[in-house]
Formats: C-alpha cells, sequence, structure tokens
C-alpha cells in the first residue's frame, strides 16, 4: 500500500499531498492560461469544475487508486501546480503518472521533470513496479512531446475516450516506461536529477 502521507521530492520540486487548503492556490494558477485546459477533461479555471476535481482527486485518495499531489517549486516556494500517481494496480505492479498540470510561469522549467521522475523513481526503486504510463489528448503536442521527454514510448490511441468539459470525444494517445527501461533513463534523460 502507498502511505496517504506520501511526500516526494528531488533538489527542485516537492510533491507533497494534495490539501482543500491548496483550492484558492490553484484557482489562481487556473485562471492565468485559459488555453490550457482545451486539452484537460475539465476546465479547472472554473471554481465549480476545479471544486469537482479536488472531490474526485479526494475519493480516488480514499478509494487507494491515486495519490495526488500538490507540486512545490522548492526554487520559489511556491506553489506550481499538481500531478498525481494514479490508477495503482499493486497486482500489476503498475500505475499511471498524471492528472498533471502546471501554472504558465513553471513550464519549460524542468520543474515537471523533476516531478515526473520523482514518482517513477518512487514506483520503480521503491514499489518494484513494472510499468509507468500516461495518457493525454491525441490532439496535445505540447504534451505529447513532454512524455517523449522524459522516456515516454508511444503505445497507441483509444478513440472517442473520454468526455471533456466542453463536450468534445477526446481520443487518448498511451505512453509507458518499463522496469528494463528505467536504469538507462536514470543515468540519461534524468542524468543530475536527484
Amino acid at each position: 500500500m502507498i502511505p496517504s502521507d506520501l511526500v516526494l521530492e528531488t533538489s527542485r520540486a516537492l510533491l507533497r499531498p494534495l490539501q482543500m487548503n491548496d483550492f484558492e492556490s490553484f484557482l489562481e494558477l487556473a485562471k492565468e492560461d485559459s488555453e490550457m485546459w482545451e486539452y484537460f477533461t475539465l476546465n479547472l479555471g472554473d471554481e465549480k469544475q476545479l471544486r469537482r476535481w479536488f472531490e474526485m482527486a479526494f475519493a480516488d485518495k480514499a478509494a487507494n487508486t491515486r495519490r495526488p499531489f500538490t507540486i512545490i517549486d522548492k526554487e520559489t516556494g511556491k506553489i506550481a501546480g499538481s500531478s498525481s500517481l494514479g490508477n495503482i494496480s499493486m497486482h500489476d505492479l503498475r500505475a499511471e503518472i498524471g492528472w498533471s498540470w502546471l501554472g504558465k510561469d513553471f513550464r519549460s522549467t524542468g520543474l515537471n521533470k523533476n516531478a515526473k521522475f520523482a514518482m517513477m523513481r518512487y514506483a520503480f526503486d521503491e514499489l518494484n513496479f513494472e510499468r509507468i504510463e500516461f495518457k493525454t489528448d491525441v490532439l496535445n503536442a505540447r504534451a505529447r512531446q513532454g512524455l517523449k521527454n522524459v522516456g515516454g514510448i508511444e503505445e497507441g490511441v483509444l478513440r472517442s475516450h473520454m468526455t471533456m468539459w466542453n463536450n468534445r470525444r477526446r481520443s487518448s494517445i498511451y505512453y509507458s516506461v518499463l522496469k528494463d527501461e528505467w536504469p538507462r533513463l536514470k543515468e540519461t534523460i534524468f542524468a543530475g536529477i536527484g
């Protein structure tokens, strides 16, 4: 079982459990860039949808299928966004890293790479998982490139997979990293992160 109070970190990123008192900071970040939510299942810049997102995160946490994190930029001490280790299957030794977003000032700073590293390191090195998977909107070129940048291997598209907040049907593309790929990634893509 993954502890409910799990904290992960690198020299750059602190991932601590999501708390209800993060709501106002998240809403402020989410409102800064309305275009960001085009590819997200909920528009977190909308207070009601953000509240729903929080409720779903806490329900998944209570069901032990997800550990939602608040990402804090250790350089500034500010809340930067969120990510989760979810769809956890202890039997299958796999989980998904997702529900990820950062405020616009924190993108392209290396913070996302640090957060992904912290979660993968925990999954592979501590839990001895066999697989980490990621999914994103097939139309989201930036996220797709970001998943390749953390070693994700493209697997395939699930057509008409999810309903978006604006009623568009999203096709999702999956990526994964396997346990036997992890040692090489730590020495290459993630070299210098610790």
